[in-house]
């Protein structure tokens, strides 16, 4: 049986969502975009990373907007946002909450600022118990030849051997 492939990726500025197109692409996923309610972030990043520090330290996480289907389904979740101050974004951490019982394989993607700091260790902290492997990150100025750099993490990624 053939692997089936998720998708799900949270953009804020639209750059992660460049990112997403590419990957999808080349791993013909299906994807689905995370949402939160109009207004719970600014269009300013300083606003926004001030907002999401608040979040984490309250505990107080963005609730989705959108249902997703059964994850049970896909033996491979690829999870894609943006860096936000060295951590998982606020709404992908609100999705990972969901994948505690996955029995599957998750991977993380990202975009960053050119300083990631730690996000793929984060990534795997949200996530103990899961199987996490090694993830792609690019800046928003690699984005450019992101289908290249997917179709190269893809192939070695070893997700799907």
């Amino acid at each position: 049986m053939a692997n089936k492939v998720l998708l799900v990726t949270y953009s804020w500025s639209g750059t992660t969502a460049k990112m997403a197109t590419a990957l999808q692409a080349v791993t013909k996923a299906t994807r689905v975009d995370l949402t939160v309610a109009a207004g719970t972030f600014s269009g300013d990043m300083y606003a926004t990373s001030d907002k999401a520090k608040q979040q984490l330290a309250t505990g107080q996480l963005p609730a989705l907007t959108n249902s997703l289907q059964d994850l049970t389904q896909y033996s491979i979740i690829l999870v894609g946002g943006p860096v936000w101050s060295g951590q998982v974004a606020t709404p992908v951490q609100t999705f990972l909450s969901q994948l505690r019982n996955y029995q599957g394989i998750v991977a993380p993607f990202y975009t960053d600022a050119g300083t990631p700091d730690d996000y793929e260790a984060d990534f795997k902290q949200l996530l103990q118990g899961v199987k996490v492997a090694t993830g792609l990150g690019l800046t928003g100025g690699q984005v450019v030849h992101a289908e290249a750099a997917c179709q190269t993490w893809w192939s070695n990624a070893q997700l799907v051997k």
